[in-house]
C-alpha cells in the first residue's frame, strides 16, 4: 500500500468513507477492496453485515481499526449526519432494485431510491462532503431503435441503441406502465444531485451500473432472501439451475443485455474514489459491451457452465416461454437493449473491462453451487416432506 499514487502522479492520502449500503453485494465487494489493497478507513452503513462479517471478525485482522459497522436505517436515523459529518467521502449504495418490486411495490420504490437518498444528498451539500451516488442504467429506459419498424435499417446504427451518460434521451413507457416507477426515482435524484453542483458546489460522481454480477449477488429466494417476490434475471436462473427447474424466458427472452464481472466493476470505482479531479461533476457508464447477449442466449450459456461447475447433466428441457404479464404481473414493461457508451470513463479514468461473460459466470456460478446447493436441497426435501 506504501507510496500509492493517483493518474496523475500524486500521493494518495488515506480518507474516511462513509458506505450506505456497505452490506450488500456491490458494498461488500467495494469493501474488501478498499480493506485490502488501500489504506482508507470504512464507516460501513446498513441494516445488514452478513456479506461483510467476514471483514469485521476476528478483532485480530490487519485492517480490524479501518472499518466500523454502524447498524443504521437511513430512512430516519439521526446519527447517519454525524457520520456523514466524519467522512471525507459519502458513497450512497441503498436502493431497492428488484425489477419486480417496481410493478408490485412502486411506492416503497420510489420512496426508497428518491425521498429516502434526500438526506443523504443535502448533508453532503450542507457539509461540504463529496459523493459518490449509485444510480443505475434504468435511467436511460427505452433505446431509440425500440421506436423504428421491425424492419428499418436504422435498428443496425448504433446511435440509436448506444447509450450515451451526456447525450441519450431518457425514454420511460407511460405512467400506468409502473416498471418505470424505478427509473424515474433514480433519474430525479440524479437530476436533484447534478443541480446541487450546479447551484451549491457539490462535488459528486454518478455511477450508472449496467448489470454487475458476481458472488454473493441478489439473493437465492427463501435461501439468502424474501421467499416471494421474483429477483433479477441472473439470481432467477441461478436458482432454477440450482433447484434443477426449467429457466423461464420472460416474452421469449430476445431482451439484449451486457453484463460485467463485479470485479472489474470494482476497480472502476476505486479510480473514481481515488480520483476526484478527474471523476467529480461526472456520470459515469460503467458495464462490459463485449459481454452483449440476449436473454435467451444468455439462459443457454448458464445451463452449460452450470453442468460444468456442478456436474450434473441438463435438463431435457432447460428452458419456458412465459408472459411477461404471467411473471410480473400488470404494468409491466422492458428496454429492449441496453449497450453503454464507455468514452467517458475511459477517457476521464482510462478503464475498460476484462472479464469475459462465459468467465464471470463461471465464478459466480461456482460460487452459488458451493454456498447454496445444499441449502435448497434442504429446503426442497422439507417441502416434499410436508
Amino acid at each position: 500500500m506504501a507510496g500509492r499514487v493517483d493518474l496523475d502522479g500524486n500521493p494518495i492520502n488515506p480518507i474516511t468513507i462513509c458506505m450506505i449500503g456497505a452490506g450488500g453485494f456491490i458494498g461488500s465487494h467495494l469493501c474488501e477492496k478498499l480493506m485490502s489493497e488501500t489504506p482508507h478507513k470504512v464507516l460501513a452503513v446498513d441494516v445488514y453485515n452478513d456479506k461483510i462479517k467476514h471483514l469485521l471478525e476476528p478483532a485480530t485482522l490487519t485492517w480490524a481499526d479501518r472499518i466500523q459497522f454502524h447498524r443504521i436505517n437511513i430512512k430516519n436515523d439521526s446519527r447517519l449526519e454525524g457520520l456523514i459529518k466524519m467522512a471525507d467521502l459519502t458513497i450512497n449504495l441503498a436502493a431497492i432494485c428488484t425489477p419486480a418490486d417496481y410493478n408490485t411495490r412502486p411506492l416503497d420504490t420510489i420512496y426508497s431510491n428518491f425521498i429516502d437518498a434526500l438526506p443523504v444528498v443535502k448533508y453532503c451539500s450542507e457539509n461540504g462532503k463529496r459523493l459518490i451516488h449509485f444510480s443505475t442504467c434504468e435511467v436511460y429506459g427505452k433505446t431509440i431503435g425500440a421506436f423504428l419498424p421491425k424492419d428499418s435499417p436504422l435498428r443496425q446504427d448504433p446511435a440509436y441503441y448506444v447509450l450515451k451518460e451526456d447525450a441519450s434521451p431518457c425514454i420511460f413507457g407511460s405512467i400506468e406502465k409502473q416498471r418505470w416507477s424505478y427509473a424515474c426515482a433514480k433519474q430525479l435524484i440524479e437530476r436533484l444531485i447534478y443541480a446541487e453542483g450546479a447551484e451549491n458546489g457539490l462535488e459528486f460522481t454518478i455511477v450508472r451500473p449496467f448489470n454487475w454480477i458476481g458472488p454473493r449477488m441478489d439473493f437465492i429466494p427463501g435461501i439468502d432472501g424474501p421467499s416471494e417476490g421474483v429477483p433479477r434475471v441472473l439470481a432467477c436462473f441461478s436458482n432454477n439451475l440450482l433447484r434443477r427447474e426449467p429457466l423461464k424466458l420472460v416474452d421469449g427472452g430476445e431482451s439484449q443485455r451486457t453484463f460485467i464481472y463485479i470485479k472489474d466493476a470494482i476497480e472502476a470505482v476505486l479510480l473514481m474514489i481515488e480520483n476526484p479531479a478527474r471523476a467529480n461533476g461526472h456520470i459515469f457508464n460503467v458495464g462490459n459491451p463485449n459481454n452483449e447477449v440476449t436473454v435467451r442466449q444468455l439462459a443457454e450459456m448458464m445451463t452449460q457452465v452450470y453442468s460444468k461447475v456442478s456436474g450434473e447433466s441438463s435438463l431435457e428441457t432447460p428452458t419456458i416461454d412465459v408472459s411477461s404479464k404471467e411473471f410480473y404481473g400488470e404494468g409491466y414493461d422492458d428496454s429492449d437493449k441496453r449497450i453503454p457508451d464507455m468514452t467517458i470513463i475511459n477517457k476521464q479514468l482510462g478503464w475498460n473491462p476484462k472479464t469475459s461473460l462465459w468467465d464471470l459466470l463461471e465464478s459466480t456460478l461456482t460460487y452459488q453451487h458451493r454456498t447454496y446447493a445444499e441449502a435448497i436441497k434442504q429446503a426442497m426435501s422439507k417441502t416434499t416432506a410436508n
